[in-house]
């Protein structure tokens, strides 16, 4: 665990000096992000001028939801982005080669190698954003907050473990950015609520791709009075995950063919 935790801190520090030769990207990124924030909060703040709920939430309640989304969305492009995003593309390259013959997992390693660190001003955007959107809920207990320490690395796990499900399967079909399109439609059932959805659908988003636990539990649990199911489901779903994207990573390389070969 401490090998991996200094590579992490070594990966991390790599990035941030790669990334600081260029600062007007890092400015871009974040403009970018802060657009694509106000476009989806504008939608509700819109819909919301004509109705006071939908299917229950407000529009307190709801920039609660967009906050838990925001904070989540963030982590993940930090961490797993630009790894998951290139997996194709390194596979294809031969880069996959090197990684194998490393005394390090493969998975760990293409999983993690590079950090997007302007992504770090974005998570204290959307951190204060979700804090802000708290304190407009009537009546708030913070203490349940706690429940972001559960939620929040539950929903990235499990959001790591499907989109690596869709990008590894480029050592089965090489090229898959058609497979990973797939991805993004489920996705996006993810940046909405889940009680909107009808029954069928809101069992499928929180069970067999689960992608609710994005911003929906984390969202309910601050808001409603705590589930123990919606605890242990997240636990079990995010340790599930994990173990089926290592199950498949090694099931997917003995398809690999070396790109030097």
């Amino acid at each position: 665990m401490k090998k991996y935790l200094g590579l992490l801190l070594a990966f991390f520090r790599a990035s941030a000096i790669s990334d600081l030769e260029y600062r007007v990207n890092i400015a871009a990124k974040v403009l970018t992000d802060i657009i694509w924030y106000a476009a989806q909060l504008s939608v509700f703040e819109v819909l919301f001028r004509q109705t006071t709920a939908i299917s229950g939430w407000t529009l307190e309640t709801m920039r609660v939801f967009m906050g838990c989304l925001f904070v989540v969305d963030s982590f993940y492009m930090l961490v797993l982005q630009e790894n998951l995003d290139r997996f194709s593309d390194r596979v294809r390259k031969g880069d996959l080669d090197l990684l194998l013959a490393k005394p390090i997992n493969s998975q760990f390693m293409m999983s993690f190698q590079k950090f997007s660190t302007p992504y770090v001003i974005n998570i204290a955007i959307t951190t204060s954003y979700l804090i802000y959107a708290l304190t407009k809920v009537p009546d708030f207990n913070w203490w349940r907050l706690l429940f972001l320490i559960i939620t929040i690395p539950a929903g990235l796990a499990i959001t790591y473990g499907m989109r690596f499900f869709f990008s590894a399967s480029a050592l089965i079909f090489t090229r898959a950015e058609n497979i990973n399109y797939v991805w993004w439609q489920f996705y996006k059932l993810g940046t909405r609520p889940d009680a909107v959805y009808p029954f069928w659908l809101r069992y499928a988003i929180l069970t067999i791709v689960p992608v609710g636990f994005i911003a929906s539990v984390p969202a309910r649990l601050l808001l409603e009075e705590p589930s123990p199911w919606l605890i242990v489901g997240a636990f079990s779903l995010s340790a599930l995950s994990i173990y089926a994207s290592m199950r498949f990573w090694r099931f997917a390389l003995r398809f690999y063919s070396s790109a030097s070969s």
